[in-house]
């Protein structure tokens, strides 16, 4: 088992799966073997690209091959749940892009698929995995910026007018840019200041049914205050700072930074350099494959239990600016 490689399969042939099939090139116990798609056209032409063997017409074909060892769900939110208990349900271990579901309700269902299988589940949360986060956690942990007593966290991107009928401005899919890229912001946080969340606020810009602005401020028990921010119509600067009593990291890419900048108030300055492996995916497939190769059906890091909290807090923050979507009325 030590020197085996995981056999994956891709489900889905968007943005996120190309990378997803550039950064497994470079991973040493892994292997991608499979594709999957909704049409022999888009299966093939992946295929062709990325030099993968197996090219499927239907996630079912995939499902049912004993060719893969583990599947990454790359489809829109909306698919998530379907496609990854049906991988589940085949004896597959599933990499879910984030974010898993798109409300708590499908997350708990989804992590109640994997334990029936036993497989190993796991959100796709590439950012907490990167050298970047690792050294950030290290450096608040020694100390070096004191009592963490605020998070700022922007990722705000704008789509072009021809992209208009995109998966993120519909709300059957789980649109807006809470669950696209909020979702980061969440996850940064609670890095940096945990889980005891006094009270959430939250103001949103509304497109088409879906979040296309929100910001959203969290009170933590102990004083300090989280101010995360996204969007999918308005450009604003992916950057963000971690503040302590002894001073302030500044990350150019706040959730996954290959650069942190540190300015203490003592005046002294540092510059650390934390590059990707790669395109920042790597990191990810290494450590879920690692994972599966160890007998875990949890990573250690990416837990279930995080998953499920973040997802709780987007459920709320979408309470507070009223974006329902088809899913949340279901029994």
């Amino acid at each position: 088992m030590l020197n085996k490689k995981i056999r994956f399969g891709i489900v889905g042939t968007g943005t996120i799966a190309h990378r997803f099939a550039e950064a497994i090139k470079n991973v040493g116990n892994a292997t991608l073997v499979a594709v999957a798609s909704r049409t022999k056209e888009n299966a093939e032409k992946f295929g062709d690209e990325f030099g993968i063997p197996l090219r499927f017409d239907s996630y079912e074909k995939m499902a049912l091959s004993d060719e893969i060892d583990a599947a990454y769900i790359a489809v829109p939110h909306s698919g998530h749940i379907g496609c990854s208990c049906l991988m589940m349900n085949n004896g597959k271990h599933v990499i879910c892009e984030k974010p898993m579901a798109v409300n708590v309700r499908e997350a708990e269902e989804i992590f109640l698929c994997a334990d029936k299988n036993n497989v190993l589940l796991m959100e796709a949360m590439w950012a907490r995995l990167v050298p970047g986060t690792v050294k950030m956690l290290e450096l608040v942990e020694e100390g070096v910026l004191g009592d963490i007593l605020g998070v700022e966290g922007k990722f705000c991107y704008t789509m072009d007018e021809d992209e208009m009928d995109h998966h993120v401005f519909k709300s059957e899919n789980g649109g807006g840019s809470l669950l696209d890229v909020g979702v980061y912001g969440l996850n940064f946080a609670s890095w940096y200041l945990g889980k005891e969340v006094e009270n959430i606020t939250a103001e949103a810009s509304l497109y088409n049914g879906v979040d296309s602005h929100t910001v959203a401020t969290l009170k933590y028990k102990n004083g300090a205050i989280a101010d995360i921010s996204s969007a999918i119509l308005l450009r604003k600067p992916n950057e963000g700072y971690v503040y302590g009593s002894k001073g302030y990291a500044h990350l150019k890419r706040f959730y996954a930074p290959q650069e942190i900048e540190i300015y203490l108030n003592n005046g002294e300055r540092q510059s650390i350099a934390t590059p990707y492996a790669g395109n920042g995916f790597e990191e990810q497939i290494t450590h879920f494959s690692d994972c599966i190769l160890s007998g875990l059906t949890e990573s250690p890091v990416v837990t279930r239990e995080q998953t499920l909290y973040i997802t709780r807090q987007m459920d709320e923050i979408r309470r507070k600016i009223g974006v329902v979507y088809p899913q949340d009325k279901e029994n």
